[in-house]
C-alpha cells in the first residue's frame, strides 16, 4: 500500500524564511507579518517578493489587527482588498478566521471574503476556530462552504498535543469533503512523528517549532525543517 506523507506548512516571515523553509522540503507557507501578535497581514511587495523566490505554495494571513478575532464593517472592507491584493501578487490562498461576539463563525464576514476570492484563491479558516465556542459546531459551519480547503487547528488547546482526541474527531467529521484539518501549534520535530501516527492527520502546521531556538521571532531553521520533512516521509 503506497503512503503519502502529511503536507507540511511552514510560517514564512520574510523573504529569507521562505527560501530556508523551502530549502529544508516544506510543502508550502503561511506568509504573515507580526508573528508575536499572532499573524497579521503582510505587505504586497512582501508577498509578491516571496512568491517570486519560491516554487511551493504560498498562503497569505488576511488578519487586519490581533485586537479580536470579531471584526467589524470596515475591518471586513480592508479584508476584503487585502484578499484582492493578495490574489493580484500570485498568492495560491489566504489564511483568513473571524467570530462574532457570542464566538460562533461570523457567516457573513466569511461569505464576504469568499465572494472576494472568487474561486482564485484557496482558503484556509485559521486559528480563530480555536476560539469558537463550540468547535464541532463551528467545523459543521465551515463545511457549508466549499471555499473552505483547510481548518488550521489546535484542537482548541494551547498546543495540538494536548488535543489528540478532538483532532481524531475533527477528522472524523471531515472525512468525504473537501476540507482537511491542518494540525498546528506546539509541535516539535520530536513529537510530530507519534502524533501523526496517533491521531492520523494528513497536514501539518509549523512556526515557532522549526526556527532557531524554538523561538518564534528567529529566523527559520532549515536543517530544524529538514529532520520533520524526514520524519514524516519515514512513518
Amino acid at each position: 500500500m503506497s503512503f503519502e506523507s502529511p503536507l507540511l506548512e511552514i510560517i514564512a516571515t520574510t523573504v529569507a524564511d521562505a527560501k530556508l523553509a523551502e530549502a529544508g522540503g516544506a510543502d508550502r507557507l503561511e506568509l504573515v507579518t507580526a508573528m508575536g501578535e499572532g499573524g497579521l497581514t503582510p505587505s504586497v511587495g512582501l508577498i509578491e517578493a516571496v512568491v517570486d523566490a519560491v516554487a511551493i505554495p504560498v498562503n497569505v494571513i488576511v488578519r487586519p489587527h490581533s485586537r479580536a478575532f470579531v471584526f467589524d464593517a470596515d475591518d471586513h472592507a480592508v479584508m476584503a482588498r487585502d484578499v484582492n491584493a493578495a490574489a493580484a501578487a500570485g498568492a495560491n490562498g489566504v489564511v483568513i478566521g473571524m467570530l462574532t461576539p457570542s464566538r460562533e463563525v461570523d457567516t457573513e464576514g466569511l461569505k464576504r471574503l469568499i465572494d472576494a476570492a472568487d474561486g482564485r484563491l484557496a482558503i484556509t479558516f485559521h486559528r480563530a476556530f480555536d476560539e469558537a465556542r463550540d468547535l464541532h459546531e463551528a467545523l459543521d459551519v465551515l463545511l457549508r462552504f466549499d471555499a473552505i480547503t483547510n481548518v488550521l487547528t489546535s484542537g482548541g488547546k494551547p498546543s495540538v498535543l494536548l488535543a489528540e482526541d478532538t483532532i481524531r474527531a475533527l477528522l472524523r467529521t471531515t472525512e468525504g469533503s473537501t476540507c482537511t484539518v491542518l494540525a498546528g501549534a506546539g509541535l516539535t520535530a520530536d513529537a510530530v512523528a507519534g502524533f501523526v501516527a496517533r491521531t492520523g492527520v494528513r497536514a501539518v502546521h509549523f512556526g515557532s517549532g522549526v526556527r532557531v531556538g524554538g523561538n518564534g521571532l528567529a529566523p527559520v531553521d532549515r536543517e530544524a525543517v529538514a529532520k520533520v520533512k524526514r520524519l514524516l516521509a519515514q512513518r
